[in-house]
C-alpha cells in the first residue's frame, strides 16, 4: 500500500497536472501583457478620442465613496481581448481540426415495409428475410 505522500507525488508528477500548471503560468503572463496593452496603449487612444486624457482615471463620487468605473472599462476591454485570442487561437483551431477528423457516419439503410408480412426490408432486398416472399418493384410499397 502507497503513503499518501508517493500517491500525491505521482499525481503531481502526471502530464496533465504539468500541462495545466504550465497553461495557468502562460495564462497569467499573457493577461498581464494584455492588461497592459490595454491600459497602456488601447485606453488611452480611447480616451483621446474622446477628449478625457486618462481613461484610467474616470470616477464618480457618492457619499464619500470613489467608484473607479474607468478600471472597470479596462478589465473589460482586457477580458474582450483575451477572449478573441483564445477564440481565434484555440478555439477554431480546434474545431477546424475536430471537423477534420471526423468521419463520414454511413447512411442508414432504406427500409420499407414487406407487403406480405408487414417486416422491415431494405429496399435493395429481393427476398423478405422473414417469410421469404420474392420481393420487386412492383410488389414494394413506395
Amino acid at each position: 500500500m502507497k503513503s499518501w505522500a508517493a500517491e500525491f507525488k505521482e499525481f503531481i508528477m502526471q502530464g496533465n497536472v504539468v500541462g495545466l500548471a504550465v497553461a495557468v503560468v502562460i495564462g497569467a503572463a499573457f493577461g498581464a501583457m494584455v492588461d497592459s496593452l490595454v491600459a497602456d496603449l488601447i485606453t488611452p487612444l480611447i480616451a483621446a478620442i474622446g477628449g478625457q486624457p486618462d481613461f484610467g482615471d474616470l470616477s464618480f463620487t457618492i457619499n464619500n465613496s470613489k467608484f473607479m468605473y474607468g478600471n472597470f472599462i479596462n478589465t473589460v476591454i482586457s477580458f474582450l481581448i483575451i477572449a478573441l485570442v483564445i477564440f481565434l487561437f484555440v478555439v477554431k483551431p480546434m474545431n477546424a481540426l475536430m471537423e477534420r477528423m471526423k468521419t463520414a457516419e454511413p447512411e442508414a439503410p432504406v427500409l420499407t415495409k414487406c407487403p406480405y408480412c408487414l417486416t422491415d426490408v431494405s429496399v435493395e432486398a429481393t427476398r423478405c428475410p422473414a417469410c421469404t416472399s420474392e420481393l420487386t418493384p412492383t410488389t414494394m410499397p413506395a
